[in-house]
């Protein structure tokens, strides 16, 4: 089959990973120079209407749309309309994680379970409102910020200094939710808009600094799975994925693509934290590498319509990614530092998230710089040859967290945004 994968990071790296190993021809635009090594790269303009040549001209049997930006633009939908399977939910579907402030009122509607919360287009109201809740208290931008358009306020001028920030921007709006304790975990389901197969649960490690401290990131870490009963995970796919995906149907949005589930595993149960519309970075290069079955056929067989979820088929392993991100982030990274990558074996894997090359060298082009990822049978082995893999990779100054996994058998973890 031909696959074209649409997007330029670690995700879309293990994107076309998991493609190109079951196959499949596989193009990337814009790309990186990993995902060079797995599929063809292709220089092209980014626009909707130039996306839709490359894959005509391309002959694409299958589109995966991955970086969220390209689904609010509407990406998906004029693929489809020039009749190119595409895997990723519509502009409109897209708006469970786009727009916050409509996700939390759907998950209102459908009888999602997630935080108590009230959305504001003010600053006024914002605050206003803010001054009769408890802290800790979570101010979330309601629009798209990679990750790290969350505060979690201990203090009231944490809090408003948050929403005057939020605020600045043009269009604003924000959510102000409680602030939940629990757990964190991420579910992702593959899905037709009806059917659906889930990831294993994975957990994310969102902050900078080790013990969950520092600002938000787009994440540090992964591990795969996480340990969730029988019991909350039925409940996240009763009430939340299957209620969830139901409710889109009804309201005329069917969802076609990954729908992800950040929750939280709370004394009262799994909530959800926010929903995202894609598979979550760096989620996909924690669960990809653990998929036995082919992507790319479950991928069309979902924009199909035709998503068998008996089909989907996961290794009985764990695995663990560290990522490695430059001086500065989530600030102001440093770029165009020199990057030596040593040989991987079997079951390790180096994801390129912001690279570049500059004259025959490979160099630092972004915040989160490299996923090192490994499997083995068992998380703590996982986690040990992740480790010594990152230690290997030649970097100076990369930061990275030494607690990824830690929170394992903790009752309480700190709220994160997925």
């Amino acid at each position: 089959m031909n696959v074209l994968v649409v997007g330029s990071g670690a995700r879309e790296h293990a994107i076309a990973q998991a493609c190109a190993r079951s196959g499949h021809q596989v193009v990337c635009t814009p790309g990186n120079p990993g995902i060079a090594g797995v599929a063809e790269v292709v220089h092209w303009p980014q626009d909707n209407a130039s996306l839709v040549a490359l894959a005509r001209e391309r002959g694409a049997e299958l589109v995966i749309v991955g970086p969220e930006a390209y689904l609010a633009q509407g990406l998906a939908d004029e693929l489809r309309a020039a009749g190119i399977p595409t895997f990723g939910p519509s502009k409109k579907a897209a708006q469970i994680e786009s727009d916050k402030a409509w996700s939390k009122a759907f998950m209102e509607r459908c009888g999602v379970p997630t935080a108590a919360h009230q959305s504001f287009e003010t600053l006024d109201a914002a605050l206003a409102y803010l001054d009769t809740q408890p802290l800790p208290t979570v101010i979330k931008d309601a629009g798209l910020r990679a990750g790290k358009g969350v505060t979690i306020a201990h203090t009231r001028e944490e809090a408003r200094a948050a929403l005057h920030a939020i605020f600045e921007q043009q269009n604003a709006a924000v959510v102000i939710e409680e602030f939940m304790t629990g757990q964190e975990v991420s579910v992702l389901a593959l899905t037709d808009g009806e059917h659906f197969a889930l990831t294993p649960p994975s957990q994310d490690h969102k902050t900078i600094g080790e013990g969950d401290t520092g600002p938000m990131t787009g994440g540090m870490g992964v591990i795969c799975p996480f340990p969730v009963s029988d019991a909350d995970m039925e409940t996240i796919r009763r009430d939340v994925i299957e209620r969830t995906l139901a409710g889109l149907r009804a309201e005329g949005l069917p969802f076609c693509g990954v729908l992800y589930a950040g929750l939280m595993l709370t004394p009262q149960g799994p909530k959800v934290v926010e929903f995202n519309a894609r598979f979550g970075d760096p989620e996909a290069e924690a669960v990809l590498p653990l998929l036995e079955s082919d992507l790319a056929a479950h991928a069309l067989a979902a924009a199909q319509g035709q998503l068998d979820p008996a089909a989907v088929r996961w290794k009985e392993e764990a695995s663990a990614v560290i990522i490695l991100a430059a001086p500065g982030y989530p600030g102001t990274p440093a770029k165009g530092i020199p990057l030596t990558l040593p040989e991987t074996a079997a079951g390790e894997f180096i994801f390129h998230a912001g690279t570049a090359e500059q004259a025959g060298q490979l160099v630092s082009n972004g915040g989160r710089v490299l996923a090192v990822t490994a499997t083995a049978p068992e998380l703590p082995e996982a986690l040990a040859r992740a480790y010594a893999l990152a230690d290997r990779v030649g970097f100076e100054g990369a930061q990275l967290r030494r607690d990824i996994g830690s929170r394992i058998g903790l009752g309480r973890a700190r709220q994160e945004e997925p």
